[in-house]
């Protein structure tokens, strides 16, 4: 078995080798009969094309036809126009799921910003800083199939009669007495308890970025500001903090777009259940249970919908950065 895996491996390897050899032979040999001023501007697109064609192949294509898909019945072969939409943002499931997504995508990004601002800043200013950056961002190489499991565990509710296995129960009955709490159960902290799972294993990724932007502050920026008398919150709050904006915003349009897309703690830890649906959930369900693409793809869009503005802000961010540099 590891052997076949290993020759098909070798094979696409070398396929794909040989067939980039020939159409960039090929393609330089068209060109290079065109004048020089067409060949110039030409040869550029001769390397770009295949990323192009993979691009529309595997994202654009996709899109475009989970859009047209949306407008039709369950196998596509009835047009029904905006009664996909129109029955599953009047479905009830679906406007938990947008409330929940809302709150996570006003949750999320904050709490990781904060924290992950928070450890930046204070980590430098202890011996042990290193330990801390180490511990927030090893969570980040554990898939969030992993962490939905860690956080199962972690929030596991027994009966008040019996010992508690979950790490956060065991803490609450053992430190001030109370009954444990239903974590993933209980309406009123279920969403939560899932929003932080999350920020579990996002909030490293945020401490690293800023902690980055942080080491590009000049320090003798800094240092002038504190021997004019500066206290270290007014240094933060008018010298810090305002060269980290930039940052802040683009870290804040990514933890956007994954809590947008947030799909597998939910499903691992309550598949929706208990209130906590997300739209991604909703769009699993119509998809791979109720076989219905038309809502699946209406969902899909609406979703798709929500990203694209963020990731275009985010875009230009980058490019609005890259302009400064």
């Amino acid at each position: 078995m590891i052997a076949d895996r290993v020759r098909l491996v070798v094979i696409a390897v070398l396929t794909i080798t040989a067939v980039t050899v020939v159409y960039l032979r090929l393609g330089d040999g068209a060109l290079s009969r065109l004048p020089q001023g067409w060949y110039r501007r030409l040869v550029p697109w001769l390397f770009i094309a295949p990323a192009i064609l993979v691009v529309g192949l595997v994202l654009v294509f996709p899109a475009i036809s989970t859009v047209i898909l949306s407008f039709f019945n369950f196998d596509g072969t009835a047009f029904l126009g905006l009664n996909n939409y129109t029955s599953t943002l009047s479905d009830p499931v679906t406007q938990i799921a947008l409330r929940n997504t809302t709150l996570w995508v006003i949750l999320l990004p904050s709490l990781s910003v904060l924290v992950g601002l928070a450890i930046a800043v204070l980590a430098d200013r202890v011996a042990y800083g290193g330990l801390v950056k180490a511990a927030l961002f090893l969570p980040i190489a554990i898939s969030a199939v992993a962490a939905g499991v860690i956080w199962t565990f972690m929030y596991d509710y027994q009966p008040p009669i019996a010992d508690q296995t979950g790490t956060l129960n065991a803490i609450v009955t053992t430190v001030s007495g109370n009954h444990p709490i239903a974590w993933i159960i209980d309406e009123a902290t279920n969403n939560y308890a899932l929003i932080g799972a999350t920020l579990w294993t996002q909030a490293g990724f945020a401490m690293v970025i800023l902690a980055a932007a942080l080491r590009a502050i000049p320090d003798e920026l800094l240092e002038a500001a504190r021997l004019d008398g500066a206290s270290e919150w007014g240094v933060f709050r008018h010298i810090t903090f305002p060269f980290l904006v930039p940052t802040i915003a683009v870290v804040m349009t990514t933890m956007t777009v994954v809590a947008l897309k947030a799909f597998d703690i939910v499903y691992v830890m309550t598949n929706g259940r208990y209130g906590t649906d997300v739209l991604s959930t909703v769009m699993y369900r119509e998809l791979f249970t109720a076989k219905d693409n038309g809502v699946a793809g209406a969902v899909a869009t609406i979703l798709m919908l929500l990203v694209v503005p963020v990731m275009a802000f985010n875009l230009r961010q980058f490019q609005h950065e890259s302009r400064k540099v």
